[in-house]
């Protein structure tokens, strides 16, 4: 579940190694690319945790993050 603090929406991602938590990594880069919004994240062997907010709002959670958090939850 995302987590709203903040003025992000922030979510952790564990995988089975590295390889998979790098597939997913890539999987959200391409969903990010078409959704023209970049987010912030951190990966650490099976780890990847990932902040979403919109920088032209004033670095605040609009629809914009809700919408691509929802789309990243299907790529899981």
């Amino acid at each position: 579940m995302w987590q709203e603090t903040n003025n992000k929406l922030y979510k952790a991602f564990q995988f089975k190694d590295f390889s998979e938590a790098f597939a997913f990594m890539t999987r959200v880069a391409l969903l990010a690319e078409k959704h023209d919004h970049h987010p912030t994240w951190t990966n650490t062997y099976n780890k990847v945790e990932i902040w979403l907010y919109t920088h032209s709002a004033g670095n605040l959670v609009t629809q914009k993050d809700r919408l691509l958090a929802n789309e990243i939850d299907l790529l899981k």
